[in-house]
């Protein structure tokens, strides 16, 4: 279940974001809104619940 917080990965290989990491802000009609930081900037991006899943804990992330 996604829920604000939550550590996601955009699994959507035709989207600009595909393999990025960020944390869920908003869940929505079946929409999330996913805050996207890195260095110094900060985007925040709404997909389909279909096009993200959850993180494990404990992982890193990809570079």
């Amino acid at each position: 279940m996604l829920l604000p917080g939550a550590a996601v990965r955009v699994t959507n290989s035709d989207d600009t974001y595909y393999g990025f990491q960020g944390l869920v802000q908003r869940v929505s009609d079946g929409k999330v809104a996913v805050l996207f930081e890195g260095g110094n900037w900060d985007k925040l991006v709404t997909f389909r619940m279909t096009e993200v899943e959850l993180v494990e804990s404990g992982s890193k992330k990809k570079k």
